[in-house]
């Protein structure tokens, strides 16, 4: 007799469906994980472009790593957001009295992240495209590039999982978002670090998000990505194992 862990996979598709449904009907998702990046990207390069000094001639090329990450930090929120509200509601409990894998449900919310985040930066790539910017890249790099995006989405993903799962109220699933948004407006994303006050510069170096541009950036340009791509992804999949953990502890607990 087969058992329910055995259409594991089958749920997980189900639960994804449902989930990426909720994704393509909300404008305001939309809104602000694909046009919000697409806005920032026009106003930085367009308008503020002409007056940051970055040791290239062509700033969205320098300008995009930074882009795509602002996209996936955004998304995070309506992570939360949704999982918070299958928990006020009582979804989960709906679905663990049906036949069907106690997982699925949350990992319908994980990989909906996952694959919307792919739709949007595929978006904001081919509106980079068409603004000039252009690689050297080959295949292998480009895939380097998309597995270290997917780690990091996976990464702020399962963080706000924990806020959803855990939060009492709608305010404080999406409060997650916000610290995260700073990271890459305090790194390397737009400016170099060199231009960055003492302790501004200590901080920026410091942290996730800038060994992850540079390892994107590195790689689009087909140069030498050197240890940043260890530390980038060290960074990635340490805060995935930990933010798991809590994950599920949280799940097992709340579900």
């Amino acid at each position: 007799m087969e058992t329910t862990q055995s259409y594991f996979f089958m749920d997980m598709s189900v639960m994804l469906g449902r989930s990426m449904r909720h994704v393509f009907r909300s404008m305001d998702t939309i809104i602000t994980v694909t046009l919000m990046p697409i806005a920032m990207m026009l106003l930085f390069v367009y308008v503020l472009g002409g007056a940051i000094q970055t040791g290239t001639d062509n700033y969205v090329n320098y300008l995009l790593p930074g882009i795509m990450l602002i996209a996936i930090a955004n998304s995070i929120g309506y992570t939360s957001y949704r999982l918070f509200l299958d928990m006020e509601r009582g979804i989960f409990e709906r679905f663990h009295s049906m036949p069907i894998s106690r997982s699925a449900a949350l990992w319908g919310h994980v990989l909906t992240s996952l694959v919307s985040n792919v739709i949007s930066v595929a978006v904001i790539i081919l509106v980079a495209l068409v603004m000039g910017f252009r690689s050297t890249a080959g295949g292998l790099s480009w895939l380097a590039v998309a597995g270290i995006l997917a780690l990091f989405t996976l990464a702020l993903t399962w963080i706000a999982a924990i806020a959803g799962l855990s939060a009492k109220s709608v305010d404080g699933a999406v409060a997650v978002a916000y610290p995260i948004h700073f990271l890459p407006l305090i790194s390397s994303a737009f400016v170099p670090t060199a231009s960055m006050p003492g302790p501004v510069r200590a901080f920026a170096e410091n942290q996730p998000v800038t060994s992850i541009v540079e390892t994107i950036r590195s790689l689009l340009s087909n140069q030498p990505v050197g240890n940043e791509i260890w530390v980038a992804l060290a960074w990635c999949v340490g805060i995935i194992l930990v933010a798991y953990f809590f994950a599920k502890r949280v799940y097992q607990k709340r579900v």
